[in-house]
């Protein structure tokens, strides 16, 4: 269950939609422009993402680059780097794309400003999360979070120089890495509630999916390879 204030609204965007218009591997609803699908069925998608999710607004993108670079949705009039963004004004629709990473979605309880992150390893240790909640400005105990749908720890190997990497950083993400037949495995979720957590945030909600396994609801990059799509994650807030 999601319990942020009334007027945010949030949204993750399944595989396939009906009247989606992606073909073969991207079938249907993928949203990027950048895995090389066709750029007019992705136009055509993004569209029908505008219009059947009612969006208040055409959502404002950004270039992921895996940083933790956070950025005011509000100001943007063009496409720029950055992994996460936040807003303050009603109607402006921050959003992130992913196929595996985990997007991150961040309110205050007034309901007066919002924000999503992908975080995907690299730019949750080195410090994204952190990045989009100093956006607020305020104390960590006035926010809410939600973690959307991303790769689920037993489907995610990594290297053990990512571990000594997210070790070097917080001796408490130790517990979000497994070892099995000499092989890690990162739990992107709980590596998020340890940074969150240490940011005074308790109010989280989600981190039960698996992008890789639910291949009917999800694209999966680590599952699909380049010729995953990818899933919208969106946030804004609406006039009460």
């Amino acid at each position: 269950m999601i319990f942020f204030p009334s007027n945010v609204k949030l949204l993750s965007t399944p595989r396939l939609l009906e009247g989606g218009s992606s073909k073969g591997s991207f079938d249907n609803f993928n949203l990027a422009l950048h895995v090389n699908d066709e750029k007019v069925a992705v136009l055509a998608n993004r569209a029908l993402l505008l219009s059947h999710y009612k969006l208040p607004s055409v959502p404002i993108w950004i270039n992921q680059t895996h940083s933790n670079i956070s950025v005011d949705a509000d100001s943007l009039s063009s496409i720029v780097d950055a992994d996460a963004s936040y807003s303050k004004k009603f109607g402006t629709v921050c959003g992130v794309l992913t196929a595996d990473c985990l997007p991150v979605f961040v309110c205050n309880k007034e309901g007066t400003a919002v924000g999503v992150a992908h975080a995907g390893w690299r730019g949750l240790a080195d410090g994204i999360i952190e990045s989009l909640i100093e956006s607020f400005g305020c104390n960590g105990e006035d926010l809410m979070v939600h973690l959307g749908p991303a790769i689920s720890q037993l489907s995610f190997e990594v290297g053990k120089e990512v571990r000594s990497q997210y070790l070097s950083k917080n001796k408490n993400f130790e517990d979000c890495f497994s070892c099995l037949n000499n092989k890690y495995y990162l739990d992107l979720y709980e590596a998020a509630r340890v940074a969150l957590k240490s940011l005074g945030i308790s109010s989280i909600s989600g981190g039960d999916r698996c992008t890789y396994k639910e291949s009917d609801q999800y694209f999966s990059y680590r599952r699909d390879g380049k010729r995953s799509g990818r899933m919208a994650h969106l946030i804004w807030m609406e006039r009460d």
